[in-house]
Parts: structure tokens; sequence; C-alpha cells
């Protein structure tokens, strides 16, 4: 029998082949954690799941963001496209 090692991250329970992406994932989890931390500090009212989805957004694409914040406005589009892609309705709610 084979041993094979794998690695959790605790924040959610991710399993990765490696100690690399591991790290990686866990890293953006933090970020997202205090993405949604600032936005739910400066929009008191603003729902968690929402607020939640945004910071693993931001996280997600913190490379096109950075380069948005360097002037390269159009790394944005990235995003936007990756997110039609991605669309899925929403049902009404009552």
């Amino acid at each position: 029998m084979a041993v094979i090692a794998k690695w959790i991250c605790d924040r959610d329970d991710s399993m990765f082949d490696s100690k690399k992406d591991a790290e990686a994932h866990d890293k953006v989890l933090e970020l997202a954690e205090q993405f949604t931390a600032l936005l739910r500090a400066r929009i008191p009212n603003v729902d968690g799941r929402k607020a939640e989805e945004f910071g693993i957004l931001l996280a997600n694409n913190r490379e096109a963001i950075i380069e948005a914040c360097k002037g390269k406005v159009e790394a944005l589009n990235a995003i936007h496209s990756e997110e039609e892609s991605n669309v899925m309705p929403l049902l009404a709610e009552a």
C-alpha cells in the first residue's frame, strides 16, 4: 500500500497534493478575510454573505487589482470577462 501525503487548509478543509499549493490557498483565504472585514467595517449593513463573496473575488484577482491601481485599469476587464463566463441566474427572492 502506498502512502500519499495530503495537506489540508484549516480555514476551509480543502485538500492539496503539495504544501506550496496549500499555503498559497491559505494566503488567498486570509486576504479574503481581511477584505471582508474591511468591507463590513466600512459598510456596516452589508450582507455578510455578499461581503464574503466580494472579499474572495478581490483576493482571487489581486494581481489584476494591483495592476489597475498602478494605472492599468483595463486589467479589471479580465475579472469582468471571467465573471460573465461563470454567471448563474439568481432565483427570484420572495
